[in-house]
């Protein structure tokens, strides 16, 4: 509710997997990464659908095919400057976004990076949940996913710049919650192998 007693308008949700990395680090494309036999970006796609989100996948020209086959059916746009920066990709998803038929605005942005999947369903539950812009946090740092309004939608896609951090362009709200995988992200593969045995509640 807002300050008046009255109910806050539910906006629609809309959600895009950041899968464009080069995975320099890494040396493999960490979308591709296998957990029991599914991909990494399968496997995310899984968890957002089971609750209710369909997910738009930004990637990479050469990773397009792979993940259209693992992912059959589902909305995938390629950043064609994906070294330029993630601000770049999410533009891309939002450009998309807009560009659909229906174009219902406002709406809330879910932004999900493809590396980051040590979030809980709990925490999941929590952020979709808002209506504001935030992150979730644990010891005062905050994780992913994050939320989005419309506000900061607009001011992305005003960002010329598209190598400069999210984190400078938006300052959103901490939501602290009680995970402890959430600050996991895949750079080395000890996480790697940490994702491939945790379980995401």
């Amino acid at each position: 509710m807002d300050y008046e007693g009255q109910m806050t308008p539910v906006l629609p949700l809309r959600c895009i997997i950041l899968a464009a990395g080069a995975s320099r680090r890494l040396g493999e494309p960490k979308a591709m990464i296998e957990k029991n036999g599914t991909p990494l970006i399968q496997w995310m796609v899984n968890r957002l659908e089971s609750k209710g989100i369909e997910p738009i996948i930004v990637t990479r020209q050469e990773l397009m095919l792979d993940i259209a086959l693992c992912c059959p059916d589902r909305t995938i746009v390629v950043n064609p400057n994906p070294d330029a920066g993630r601000t770049g990709s999410i533009r891309c998803g939002i450009l998309h976004i807009h560009s659909e038929k229906s174009k219902v605005r406002p709406y809330r942005l879910l932004m999900v990076p493809v590396d980051r999947p040590g979030f809980s369903d709990d925490t999941l539950s929590t952020i979709i949940d808002q209506h504001k812009c935030c992150v979730p946090s644990k010891d005062g740092k905050g994780g992913h996913p994050i939320m989005l309004t419309q506000n900061e939608i607009e001011i992305i896609l005003s960002e010329k710049d598209p190598d400069k951090p999210l984190r400078e362009i938006v300052t959103p709200e901490y939501v602290e919650v009680n995970d402890e995988n959430l600050h996991l992200n895949l750079d080395h593969q000890i996480d790697i192998e940490k994702w491939q045995n945790i379980v995401n509640r």
